[in-house]
C-alpha cells in the first residue's frame, strides 16, 4: 500500500540543467569547463544544505578558480539553468489521485525561492537548504518521514539518481528510478488512481 508519492524535483518533475544555461555559466566564468564544473559540484553541498548563500557559494568557486567572479550574474544564470519543469510530469502528478505528494530536493535557497512557487499541489515540500540535509544522506530521508509520520515502507521515492534510490531503499521505502514517464506510469498503474485527463 502506497500512502505518500515522494518525488525528486531535478530530473523527474523539472528538467535537468539546460546545455545553454552550462555553457552561459562556463561563458560568465571564463575558465576551462572541466576546471569550473570541478568547482561548481565540489562545494556545491555545503550551498545545497543552505550552510552558505549564493554569494559566499560564487566566491568560494572563485577563489578555487584563482579568479574575481560576478556572483549576482552566476547566481542568476544558475537559476535560469534548472529552471525548466517538465510539463508533462507536472500535469500527469496532478493527475494522481490517493497518496500524498512529497518532494526532497537538494537545492539552494536561491533556486528554492524560485521553483517554489510554480510546483504542482504537493503536502510536503522537503527542500535540503531548509531541512539542513541532502540526498543521499539518510537523514534527509528521515525528516520527510518525521514531517509525514509515515512509515517508510509505504513510501514510494521516485528519482534520477542511483545512489539517491539505493540509499532509499537500504532504509526501507518502495522506490523507482525515475528514466522517463512512460516507466513512471507503469509502475504506478496499479498502485494509485490516476484520474483521466479532459
Amino acid at each position: 500500500m502506497i500512502e505518500v508519492l515522494l518525488f525528486d524535483l531535478f530530473g523527474v518533475i523539472a528538467r535537468p540543467q539546460s546545455e545553454a544555461g552550462r555553457r552561459r555559466l562556463e561563458a560568465l566564468a571564463g575558465v576551462p569547463a572541466d576546471a569550473f564544473w570541478a568547482a561548481y559540484w565540489g562545494l556545491r553541498e555545503p550551498y545545497d544544505r543552505g550552510e552558505v548563500d549564493g554569494r559566499a557559494y560564487w566566491d568560494q568557486v572563485g577563489v578555487t578558480l584563482g579568479r574575481s567572479l560576478d556572483a549576482d550574474a552566476l547566481i542568476a544564470a544558475d537559476v535560469a539553468s534548472w529552471e525548466a519543469l517538465d510539463d508533462e510530469v507536472v500535469r500527469f502528478v496532478g493527475r494522481i489521485e490517493g497518496p500524498r505528494l512529497a518532494l526532497l530536493s537538494n537545492i539552494p535557497e536561491e533556486h528554492a525561492v524560485h521553483h517554489e512557487v510554480r510546483l504542482p499541489r504537493l503536502d510536503l515540500v522537503a527542500f535540503s537548504c531548509r531541512i539542513g540535509h541532502a540526498k543521499p544522506e539518510p537523514a534527509a530521508f528521515g525528516w520527510c518521514l518525521d514531517q509525514l509520520q509515515v512509515d517508510a515502507a509505504k513510501v514510494l521515492f521516485v528519482d534520477d539518481t542511483p545512489a539517491n534510490v539505493d540509499v532509499a531503499a537500504a532504509l526501507g521505502f518502495q522506490t523507482h528510478r525515475f528514466t522517463g514517464l512512460a516507466a513512471l506510469r507503469e509502475t504506478l498503474q496499479p498502485l494509485v488512481s490516476i484520474v483521466d485527463e479532459a
